[in-house]
């Protein structure tokens, strides 16, 4: 018989998707929810008809009931939550980005491999469901040798400058948006040795008093030449999702070729037989379950698949993807992008990595 997982939540801002998922999922107990905010703690168990909160990390540390802690606390608080998590013998999912950069790294495989614990970095983008639909027709085989990749997150984010969250040190275009499509990107080049990439200030985003860079387009090169194009622009007019999804993948590979993304419920396949126009799938039926709440703001359907993948795993003694291991080499790569813009070079991953020691 599986085993039912027991989740603590922490941080209940983006947190919300992931007490709906867990509620929702007969794979999990919701074992109970922590924030700083009391106002919102009471907000969510109002909203949820959930009975209980604490306002303490440890009261989620100590429970031994809690199987795994879901982190979705502010990117800088990352590394400490996941070292805590482990070290009370706590499994760990983590939001995206797994750390704001690799000084911690090192710190974190060490207290893993004592705990003996997982790690799972929760990349929601390859849990929606054209997304999925293209990463199922590729393990079968219908792409044939896959020859290049193209990503990319494009959104018209000028309404996040408004906020605090961006003017707060280490606030990045690329760590908080732009690694949806790095991660695409990773998960089929997995092997990425060079990047070099390009990036600029716009002046929209100076309006704010901010110099980071918003509009960003790179290479990635993998050891047997390939490449992937990836590509993000954020503080510029978009031509709307029913012509531009926000998230893109494009496979191409000798015997055919895909598209998916996000936030449409779309995917694009043309497998032998090729034919002159691309086969349309569409998912609408779905549009609730992925999108929960108001608008399409929080996509909770995607979180609940990635914790039921996290459980089909466990219990069949599989570690679930991304580890820890590959969310930091995401991270190598995207400190290599960052290196990039900077200094117009070609920048080695495996340098990243020697630099900081981190042994993979």
């Amino acid at each position: 018989m599986c085993k039912v997982w027991t989740l603590g939540v922490l941080g209940l801002g983006e947190g919300r998707s992931i007490i709906s998922a867990a509620l929702q999922s007969e794979k999990w107990i919701l074992g109970n929810i922590c924030d700083l905010n009391e106002e919102l703690c009471i907000k969510r168990c109002q909203e949820f008809e959930y009975p209980r909160y604490t306002l303490k990390y440890e009261d989620l540390l100590n429970d031994p009931s809690i199987d795994v802690i879901g982190i979705y606390t502010p990117d800088q608080l990352h590394a400490m939550h996941i070292k805590q998590a482990l070290e009370a013998g706590k499994h760990v999912i983590c939001t995206k980005p797994l750390l704001v950069s690799l000084e911690q790294a090192n710190e974190l495989l060490e207290t893993q491999r004592k705990a003996g614990k997982s790690v799972f970095v929760g990349q929601s983008s390859r849990y929606f469901e054209p997304l999925m639909m293209q990463r199922n027709d590729f393990d079968n085989g219908l792409h044939g040798e896959l020859l290049t990749v193209d990503t990319h997150y494009i959104s018209d984010a000028r309404w996040f400058l408004k906020k605090g969250w961006s003017h707060q040190k280490g606030f990045s275009w690329m760590y908080n948006f732009m690694i949806h499509a790095v991660d695409l990107a990773v998960w089929y080049m997995t092997d990425i040795e060079e990047v070099y990439g390009v990036g600029i200030v716009s002046s929209n985003t100076m309006e704010y008093q901010l110099s980071v860079p918003d509009t960003m387009k790179f290479i990635l090169k993998n050891r047997e030449g390939k490449c992937v194009n990836v590509s993000g622009v954020y503080a510029a007019p978009t031509l709307g999702k029913e012509v531009q999804q926000q998230i893109s993948c494009t496979l191409t590979g000798t015997k055919g070729i895909s598209r998916a993304g996000y936030p449409k419920l779309a995917y694009y396949t043309n497998f032998e037989p090729i034919t002159k126009t691309a086969q349309l799938h569409q998912y609408d039926e779905k549009h609730g379950y992925y999108f929960r709440f108001e608008g399409e703001s929080h996509h909770a359907g995607e979180y609940q698949n990635y914790i039921e993948a996290f459980s089909d795993r466990m219990n069949t003694g599989q570690a679930p993807k991304p580890d820890l291991q590959e969310g930091i080499r995401t991270l190598a790569v995207m400190e290599a992008m960052e290196e990039s813009m900077k200094t117009g070079q070609v920048v080695r991953v495996e340098d990243v990595l020697n630099r900081r020691n981190i042994v993979l």
